[in-house]
């Protein structure tokens, strides 16, 4: 059977849990679109996530991968579009490491795009009654990083692989106090509408999903 990869972080910035993780870890095991779905924790840590990544990687040998993280702030399922080759951190890493304008992969390329059919996915997490966008921007942070290295140790074989970012459980957004939720029943059945996407689609659609800023 086909294997399909998706990750999620661990807690950072000071939270008690990461929504990425609490919403991939329920796909474990699960069947879609002929595809078996292995999930993966990846530690909130330049370098080491893309070490355990990689591992998950040689280990499970997937067709496709979707990494997830948590941006708090945004308010919809964010497939991102582009991840660049700079780790700037606003703020440390859970092992204290504050990289700036450093490169993810020294001598790599400036940007990756995903090589997954954003826009089909984005059109049918929409047509499924779920906020969505198509970011431009997957910050400078671990997200990014991750993005970047793996699209990075993905090219030039026909495994495809991308990263959505997605807004905090109710219960975060209850104690930080105005901030956009998503409940982690809406995205779960969003990660499993773009998985399936991802996996029946082949050549992207056309779509108009960008911005003016």
């Amino acid at each position: 059977m086909r294997t399909v990869l998706v990750t999620g972080f661990e807690p950072f910035g000071g939270e008690s849990i990461n929504p990425s993780w609490e919403a991939v870890n329920t796909l474990q095991g699960m069947e879609i679109a002929g595809a078996r779905i292995e999930t993966c924790q990846l530690p909130c840590v330049f370098g080491q996530a893309l070490e355990v990544l990689g591992e998950a990687i040689e280990r499970h040998a997937p067709i496709l991968v979707l990494s997830v993280g948590q941006a708090g702030g945004r308010t919809d399922l964010s497939l991102e579009r582009v991840a660049i080759n700079v780790d700037d951190a606003r703020i440390a890493d859970n092992r204290g490491a504050q990289p700036i304008d450093k490169p993810v992969v020294a001598g790599g390329p400036a940007a990756y795009f995903a090589t997954l059919p954003v826009k089909a996915m984005l059109r049918d997490i929409k047509a499924a009654g779920l906020p969505a966008s198509l970011s431009n921007t997957a910050g400078t942070f671990v997200c990014n990083h991750v993005m970047y290295g793996l699209l990075h140790r993905l090219a030039g074989s026909e495994v495809r692989g991308g990263f959505l970012h997605i807004p905090y459980l109710p219960e975060q957004a209850a104690r930080l106090g105005n901030v956009p939720s998503m409940s982690l029943e809406s995205v779960t059945q969003g990660l499993k509408v773009m998985l399936h996407t991802a996996l029946t689609v082949t050549d992207d659609c056309e779509l108009g999903a960008g911005t003016t800023h």
